[in-house]
């Protein structure tokens, strides 16, 4: 599939990482360092714009590295760019961590999924199909 993007950044187009990879690394494209303080939140530019197909989104999900290892990660995960939105790709991070986080230029801070997805029409109906499962949700079937 080929989307069209426009870069705005110094850094390369996202790319995929390995053969197997399901999403490319989004870097962030900053004229001087941001600093995420312990629970603060940014809106960081990528410098990227792109033109999905309709019937397809940009799912905007947290690197399990910056994750695990500084408490760093997409606010509202996963962020979904629809296909009719032509602004600049931009990641929400908020900081976990009791730490101060700095972003630097070019640092890779979220992945970028490319999915299908499908539109629905609703069928009203008084009652839905009985499941064994029924409405339990929520840790209903215990913890073990």
């Amino acid at each position: 599939m080929k989307i069209r993007i426009v870069n705005t950044s110094q850094h390369e187009v996202p790319a995929y990482a390995t053969v197997a990879s399901a999403g490319m690394d989004l870097r962030a494209n900053l004229s001087e360092p941001v600093v995420l303080k312990p629970l603060e939140r940014s809106l960081v530019a990528t410098g990227l714009f792109i033109e999905l197909p309709v019937g397809y989104e940009a799912q905007i999900r947290p690197r399990s590295g910056l994750a695990f290892k500084k408490g760093v990660t997409v606010l509202n995960s996963p962020g979904t760019i629809d296909a009719d939105y032509r602004g600049e790709v931009k990641v929400l991070l908020v900081n976990l961590s009791n730490e101060n986080f700095t972003i630097e230029n070019g640092e890779r801070i979220a992945q970028m999924i490319i999915a299908a997805h499908e539109k629905v029409e609703w069928e009203q109906v008084e009652t839905l199909e009985e499941t064994v499962r029924g409405a339990g949700g929520f840790g209903h079937t215990g913890v073990k």
